[in-house]
């Protein structure tokens, strides 16, 4: 039908997509299921077919002729034939090479294809230990991990069904109502998460859900349904504190059932919540991990990997060597500017459950966000340093352009009944802004203790506004914050722009603001579209703002921000 031409699929695997077409949003959320979106121009968006994005559908049961009918029922021109070809290769090899437990020392790799069983035979044969009866291969379970990243390398997944051990018996329940005695039940999303993760087979895999979406008490709901020594790996300090918080808010579990692993504290507890750079920490002049072993410390029966895209490269090394442990991760952004998602396919599991921003917007369950750029001029001396600029050298000068204070001047004073973040890259460029308008700054070197202090203050409404640096792109329990101002980033990174916009998503906040401000006709524009195509793939709209040099009034789409004199 003519009113359903409203893709054109192109010979390099990429799909356009008409953003002023009716069926727009229809289609786009037909096409996330198999795809991943790349550009986004004004009028199209690009989204690319790629091997794990079809990994991630065949495992997840999108029908291999679902995805053919989608992309037939919406073309506007005959959809090449190598696509179609790349399509059902890349598909179809999900589930032709099968982990399976043998006995307690060995696991069977079964391949259902003769040519494949030769090619994956090659590529493993340091780690097999005999072959075993129609096109299977017997390998030590010590290797189970390395065997599966190996064969990801020249495009094998591999479906594990092997298997998991046990881990140590943890009794606990869910409590009926809070400590403070407000009732508690899990969200319906949160248990459809928390079912899809007990059924699938491979016992281990990812579950993605927006910022505010209590990703924590999904993990707080498996840990109810396993029962068995638990430990959970997080981005920072705030964060240890905010798991320990929700698990003796929302479960039988006491104090001494939870023990914190930091460089102030080192206890280990049936539940031990600890950090990425604590486990990746090294002693002085040594290339060993001084915590390594505790991976093995207790018999943990769940591993959860809290902010599971920002795996650092050593977790995912050691992640290898602990494939008979269930594994949970946890993110709201699965992308990595890395190109690294294979490493979270392979040694994590694939994605299991995933729960669109807007539905759950829809729904009242996170804020309705507002999101704007708004694009501000260099000044004359500023303009004249870009051009005689380096690249890297130019993205911080329009990063830290003056003229920015401006703005954010007009929105703080807009915004002042609000409860404002302000989030930037550049610690000058922070320092700068908490001496000027006099709000408090947490950066990477405040003190636990100071920036326990400072978010506190924030939640009890004795300050109004925080300015943090990178620390706040993370786990941060500010759930009254309504209003985010970023003011610089790290280059094209979608992640980070998604957590920046996750800080203000708690449903506390009916509404939130999203401020991000770009320099114009500088190469921050540019990152500035790369960093919103995660928040377009699920729905958001930032309205564009371009702000005159010579105008007091900053006029905005449904707000009106006037000059603060």
């Amino acid at each position: 039908m003519e009113e359903n031409k409203v893709i054109a699929v192109q010979s390099d695997k990429t799909i356009l997509l008409d953003t002023h077409h009716p069926q727009f949003e229809e289609v786009r959320k037909r096409l996330i299921g198999f795809s991943e979106l790349s550009k986004t121009p004004e009028h199209i968006h690009f989204y690319r077919i790629t091997p794990i994005s079809l990994w991630n559908s065949a495992a997840n049961g999108i029908p291999l002729d679902g995805i053919i009918s989608c992309l037939e029922n919406y073309k506007k021109f005959d959809i090449p034939k190598n696509v179609l070809e790349y399509i059902e290769r890349h598909y179809s090899i999900y589930g032709k090479v099968v982990l399976k437990s043998k006995d307690p020392q060995n696991i069977l790799i079964e391949i259902k294809d003769e040519k494949l069983f030769e090619k994956v035979e090659g590529l493993i044969q340091q780690y097999i230990v005999k072959k075993g009866p129609e096109n299977t291969l017997i390998i030590d379970k010590q290797n189970r991990g390395s065997i599966k990243n190996e064969l990801i390398k020249h495009l094998i997944p591999v479906k594990d069904i092997a298997g998991f051990d046990s881990g140590n018996r943890l009794e606990l329940h869910l409590r009926e109502n809070s400590l403070e005695e407000k009732g508690f039940s899990l969200r319906y999303y949160q248990k459809e998460a928390i079912e899809n993760f007990m059924r699938w087979k491979e016992g281990s895999g990812v579950v993605v859900l927006p910022c505010g979406a209590g990703k924590t008490i999904v993990g707080i709901g498996i840990m109810n349904e396993i029962k068995e020594y638990t430990l959970i790996i997080t981005t920072s300090v705030e964060a240890i504190r905010q798991w320990t918080r929700e698990i003796l808010d929302k479960t039988s579990l006491n104090p001494d059932d939870v023990g914190e692993y930091t460089a102030q504290k080192k206890i280990i507890k049936p539940v031990t919540i600890t950090t990425y750079n604590m486990l990746i920490h090294k002693n002085a002049g040594s290339e060993e991990m001084r915590n390594i072993g505790i991976f093995t410390e207790k018999n943990w029966g769940l591993i959860i990997y809290d902010e599971v895209h920002i795996l650092p490269a050593p977790i995912f090394r050691m992640t290898t060597f602990i494939q008979g442990k269930r594994r949970l991760g946890l993110t709201a952004t699965l992308v990595r500017e890395d190109n690294l998602e294979t490493e979270v396919f392979t040694l994590i599991g694939p994605k299991i459950y995933e729960y669109s921003w807007k539905a759950l917007e829809k729904e009242g369950w996170i804020a309705t966000a507002y999101c704007y750029e708004i694009k501000i001029p260099l000044n004359e001396g500023n303009s004249f340093e870009y051009l005689r600029s380096s690249q890297r050298q130019k993205f911080r000068i329009a990063s830290e352009n003056p003229n920015k204070l401006k703005i954010l001047e007009k929105l703080l004073h807009f915004h002042k009944e609000n409860h404002i973040l302000i989030i930037g890259h550049y610690i000058f460029q922070l320092q700068e802004i908490s001496r000027i308008f006099g709000i408090p700054l947490i950066t990477g070197e405040t003190p636990n203790h100071e920036r326990e202090i400072m978010y506190r203050d924030f939640r009890n409404n004795k300050i109004p506004a925080l300015i943090v640096s990178r620390v706040g792109n993370f786990s941060i329990d500010l759930p009254i914050a309504d209003v985010a101002i970023q003011v610089s980033g790290i280059f094209g990174s979608r992640q980070e722009e998604a957590q920046r916009l996750g800080r203000i998503l708690r449903p506390e906040s009916c509404k939130a603001y999203f401020y991000s401000l770009v320099s114009r006709d500088t190469l921050e524009e540019e990152f500035a579209r790369r960093r919103q195509m995660f928040l377009l793939e699920q729905g958001y709209h930032y309205s564009i703002i371009h702000y005159p040099e010579k105008e007091e009034a900053l006029s905005i789409p449904d707000l009106e921000l006037k000059s603060s004199d």
